[in-house]
């Protein structure tokens, strides 16, 4: 992959499924986006309604409980978007339209292996204009109770330490750590499917969640096991699968960062807030673009090379 270059999805991808907090049927189509204009999510209208849009950046979070939801002054837009924007992250997808049914993206499996798989099947297209980055200069922490999460300069391209601790014998203490890349995120992190406890399950039903969740798209605990018959894809699949929704959620800042990103009994509340932080500290990022070098007669990425001092629409 010419890594130097942007790239967006080469055909249209459709998926259907349910929502897992709703358990509505739903609809997601992904399409080919131009250079430069990043994610953007189309929620259709239907019966007369008009559609809505909404470009993904910080300033578009509008809930994270249970889930990251985008919105604007009219209300929420899509929710469960994570997994799809991971499996943007992890592939190198720059620019592409979401055209959602339904406020919800699929949940499909319960990972971001569904999206990766459909995404692989007609490929990346690469386009003219050269890979932009978030590159980070200062340290960023947040606090959120005992969750903590920063973002540190790290020149090598994006790097994730999370740690997870849940008093639960089969999850306990877990770590993750790696570098992303294409390939480390089909064989690493991909996979690992979302998961939840039997002893939540009221209290989310409750409150209007997890409508759609079910043993084909959530790994479920008991108090002693895991129901699931196929077992853990993972030995460590928890800890993976909240990797996973960083990357996801991270994006959230609008161009694949390059730093380091270390979290310890996080969730999708704690990235976002450590986004939010990012993106209103101006000296602690800027943008820069993949620079062009060639070795042996091949075009190669080389050490991204500073712009001028603009960049995307954070706030």
């Amino acid at each position: 992959m010419r890594t130097q270059f942007q790239h967006t999805v080469a055909d249209r991808i459709e998926l259907s499924g349910c929502g897992i907090h709703s358990g509505a049927p739903v609809t997601a189509r992904l399409l080919p986006g131009q250079p430069n204009t990043g994610v953007i999510f189309i929620r259709r209208g239907g019966e007369g309604a008009a559609d809505r849009m909404i470009a993904v950046t910080p300033g578009a979070v509008r809930n994270t409980e249970f889930a990251t939801v985008l919105g604007d002054r009219h209300g929420p837009l899509c929710s469960t978007v994570e997994h799809l924007l991971a499996a943007f992250a992890g592939l190198g997808v720059d620019n592409a339209i979401v055209e959602v049914e339904g406020g919800e993206l699929p949940i499909l499996d319960g990972s971001a292996a569904p999206f990766v798989e459909a995404i692989d099947a007609v490929g990346l297209k690469v386009q003219s204009a050269p890979r932009r980055f978030l590159k980070v200069l200062k340290p960023i922490r947040v606090e959120d109770g005992r969750a903590t999460g920063e973002l540190l300069p790290y020149e090598r391209g994006f790097r994730l330490e999370v740690d997870i601790e849940f008093d639960h014998r089969l999850v306990g203490k877990q770590h993750y750590s790696g570098t992303l890349t294409p390939d480390s995120f089909r064989s690493e992190l991909a996979g690992a499917r979302t998961f939840g406890f039997m002893s939540d399950v009221g209290k989310l039903w409750s409150a209007g969640y997890a409508r759609g969740a079910s043993l084909d798209n959530t790994i479920c605990l008991t108090e002693d096991r895991i129901l699931n018959s196929d077992g853990l894809r993972f030995r460590d699949e928890f800890v993976r699968h909240k990797a996973l929704d960083a990357i996801g959620d991270l994006a959230l800042a609008g161009l694949p960062i390059l730093g380091r990103y270390r979290s310890a009994c996080g969730g999708h509340r704690l990235n976002a807030m450590v986004v939010a932080a990012l993106s209103a500290n101006r000296a602690a990022w800027t943008v820069v673009e993949a620079a062009r070098r060639r070795e042996r007669g091949h075009a190669d990425l080389g050490v991204p090379a500073a712009v001028p001092a603009y960049g995307p629409d954070l706030s």
